[in-house]
């Protein structure tokens, strides 16, 4: 993301806030990346074999440019937690949708507290990949929320970089059920997981982040 995305995104807010619809699809269009790996983060199992993420963030747009008349935020902290709702009520009625008809009890799986505490603790695991081999990030990230700026980083790496940095700081799994989840050896997925973030350093280093 360029210095000039991150400083317009409290214009962008602004003038979506008058009423600009073009500046509204832009300012979300700019957490795409975000909203898909939170959205990966829920979306495993059964669920994965009947919606996509992508289809998922797509209704989360479509969701947030019909209620945002009604959102009161002036920030991007809070513009983004309100983004985590609106992904959240679409996360719930994916699951009652393609999981109600299942024996067991699943109003756990649906509650929209849940899926929305679950989003927030994703957006903290996000911030931790910074954490791996200790990147030091610079100020840039003063002027953007942390976990938008390495959601874009890691939209730009090599898919199988991508998803193990996922597994592993996202979804916070160990190594052996990373290794599971990839059909990799415990070894592969260490190797795969040292390359991944040394190419993320690689990325930091590129927009002048580190």
């Amino acid at each position: 993301m360029t210095d000039n995305a991150r400083s317009s995104a409290h214009q962008l807010l602004l003038h979506a806030r008058a009423g600009q619809s073009a500046a509204l699809g832009t300012l979300l269009d700019s957490y795409r990346n975000y909203l898909y790996m939170l959205a990966s983060s829920r979306i495993r199992g059964r669920l994965a074999l009947r919606a996509s993420p992508s289809d998922v963030v797509q209704e989360t747009f479509a969701q947030a440019c019909e209620s945002f008349p009604q959102f009161r935020g002036t920030s991007e902290a809070e513009l983004l937690a309100w983004l985590r709702r609106v992904l959240a009520t679409r996360l719930a009625r994916l699951c009652e949708r393609n999981l109600g008809a299942g024996k067991r009890d699943i109003r756990r799986e649906v509650s929209l507290d849940d899926i929305c505490a679950s989003l927030d603790r994703s957006t903290a695991h996000l911030k931790s990949v910074l954490q791996a081999k200790n990147p030091s990030p610079s100020s840039h990230f003063d002027q953007r929320e942390q976990a938008v700026v390495i959601a874009d980083l890691l939209a730009s790496l090599p898919e199988d970089y991508r998803e193990v940095l996922m597994l592993r700081h996202v979804e916070g799994l160990p190594f052996p059920e990373v290794a599971e989840r990839l059909g990799r050896s415990h070894g592969a997925v260490r190797m795969l997981w040292m390359r991944a973030i040394e190419a993320l350093r690689q990325r930091m280093h590129a927009n002048g982040l580190v």
